[in-house]
């Protein structure tokens, strides 16, 4: 992927870089969800903020302080898009990890908003190693970290109350 080099592609990834910044996409939609729909499109906001936030706990406090790995060598990228890259670990990609996260909990209670944001997260994923700041397998545990957030976000609230109650 990181020989994509067409102007399309140059101008795609780094906007969908700079609105995956810090969540402000997963942000934006789930505030969208909650003002145009209803009860069922604020409780897939609400678990999609929750999953984003487990992922991002799991990924960045936990994966990237037990495991360094350095970024990927400049030199291996072929195009000039090669920006200022964090100091952290590679691995994983919490960019990856909130967004797969914040995706598969919003479809665990809304399919339509879940294939739409969809999209926009497998392109953050493909941006990410696009750009040079992650290896393909940073991207994919960052995925499985996502999806593993977003089933204990769904799953979590009743196994708790099965045995508390």
């Amino acid at each position: 992927m990181a020989h994509w080099t067409s102007p399309l592609t140059r101008r795609v990834l780094p906007a969908v870089e700079a609105a995956a910044e810090h969540t402000k996409l997963w942000w934006a939609a789930a505030v969208l969800m909650s003002a145009t729909g209803g009860h069922r499109e604020r409780r897939a906001a609400v678990a999609g903020l929750a999953a984003m936030g487990v992922a991002e706990l799991a990924s960045n406090a936990v994966c990237k302080q037990l495991y360094e790995r350095r970024r990927p060598p400049k030199e291996l990228i072929p195009h000039d898009g090669v920006h200022d890259r964090p100091d952290s670990s590679s691995f994983p990609s919490g960019h990856t990890a909130a967004a797969v996260g914040f995706t598969a909990a919003v479809a665990g209670s809304s399919l339509g908003w879940g294939a739409a944001c969809a999209v926009p997260a497998a392109a953050v994923a493909v941006e990410r190693v696009h750009s040079g700041a992650h290896y393909p397998s940073d991207v994919a545990v960052g995925a499985v970290i996502g999806m593993a957030s977003a089933w204990l976000v769904h799953r979590a609230p009743g196994l708790v109350l099965r045995h508390v109650l």
